[in-house]
């Protein structure tokens, strides 16, 4: 008996001992997992107090566009009102192109194409134009003003295109053809306008030259243009020059069909300085006016306009519910964008980008214009 007592006895030590290895253990555990939940906790508290600060200075950040914003509108319409009072101070009138920038054209007395702001700088009658455009349209105004101040809010705006015919050229062509009328589209140097018979734009171009008596017609700068032209006038034989105008040409046929392919109702609208691909998939081909034109008066919502998508701004506002597309990024004349507000209320105050012409070459260009602009009006 007293064996089974002394080993009860071991047992209930050993259980006690046992038992208080496990409650240490557990200590332990508990303690770990303390810890661990310790960790979890400052990791979470860690995580709300980043989304916290994250949320706060998305907020700034939102805040500051906002301000900078505000502060932006605000010095747009304080240059907007200075570009008020100031053109009436200078009595000065400003003439916009459509692929100018649109705050720019807001500011403008007119906005238009080639043809329509050649004539509008005719009839103005402040003493000072302001021509908002590059720098062929600003001589193409002072040669139709001679007794005008022309400026120019950029005088390093120009158009490569422009230079892309050759005087030596063209008399060869005269040499080689004495029936033959040289054509020369607006969007030339002052100097090609004197060594040519008539000028042209793109919203008159196949009138005047139907209207020309020469069988032979050298169109000059232009290629694409002149093709086009000369596909709508088959009973006269052309030359043509190899200029281009580089906005255009950039508008490529896989391009355009993935953009039709994306909008499938949209009907294509395309200037005819495009190339040939592009024009024979448009459902209309006209000048800039002549896009515009089309769109206010089509029942249709969707387009996809094959220009320079300065003229998106005007599009909208004369299409509410209507949609416009482009091509691709190129569709951008980085001439033309050299054209801003801070340049054009410098321009009224400093007014010293003066565009000056040669008084002979001035003289034989006139002919060409003013020929232009009476066909036109035939």
């Amino acid at each position: 008996m007293q064996k089974v007592i002394y080993e009860s006895g071991m047992e209930v030590c050993m259980k006690k001992y046992m038992q208080e290895i496990d409650k240490e253990i557990e200590k332990q555990i508990d303690k770990e997992i303390d810890k661990q939940i310790e960790k979890q906790i400052d990791k979470e508290i860690d995580k709300q107090i980043e989304k916290q600060i994250d949320k706060q200075i998305e907020k700034q950040i939102d805040n500051q566009e906002e301000i900078q914003e505000e502060m932006q509108e605000n010095i747009q319409e304080k240059m907007q009102r200075e570009i008020q009072r100031k053109k009436k101070e200078t009595d000065t009138v400003i003439l916009a192109h459509y692929y100018t920038d649109g705050q720019v054209q807001d500011v403008a007395d007119y906005v238009g194409d080639s043809y329509y702001l050649s004539e509008i700088a005719t009839k103005v009658s402040q003493q000072n134009i302001l021509f908002c455009g590059v720098t062929f349209m600003g001589e193409s105004a002072k040669i139709l003003n001679e007794k005008k101040k022309v400026l120019m809010p950029d005088l390093y705006a120009d158009c490569p295109m422009a230079h892309m015919a050759d005087i030596d050229r063209i008399d060869e062509v005269r040499q080689q053809y004495k029936d033959v009328a040289v054509v020369c589209y607006i969007n030339s140097t002052t100097e090609i306008k004197a060594a040519s018979d008539v000028c042209v734009t793109s919203s008159n171009a196949v009138k005047i030259v139907k209207a020309l008596k020469e069988p032979h017609i050298y169109f000059i700068p232009d290629e694409n243009l002149g093709r086009y032209v000369a596909s709508q006038v088959p009973e006269k034989e052309f030359i043509f020059n190899d200029g281009f105008c580089h906005v255009h040409t950039s508008i490529e046929k896989e391009a355009l069909l993935k953009a039709k392919e994306l909008h499938k109702e949209a009907l294509i609208l395309a200037h005819p300085e495009c190339k040939k691909e592009i024009l024979d998939m448009a459902d209309y081909i006209g000048s800039t006016s002549g896009i515009l034109a089309f769109a206010a008066k089509s029942k249709e919502k969707e387009y996809i306009i094959c220009t320079e998508m300065g003229i998106l701004h005007e599009l909208e506002k004369q299409n509410t519910g209507k949609k416009f597309y482009f091509v691709g990024h190129r569709q951008f004349c980085p001439n033309m964008k050299r054209i801003t507000l801070e340049k054009v209320l410098e321009q009224l105050e400093l007014q010293n980008n003066e565009i000056q012409v040669e008084e002979k070459s001035a003289k034989e260009a006139r002919n060409a214009l003013e020929k232009m602009l009476f066909l036109a009006k035939e």
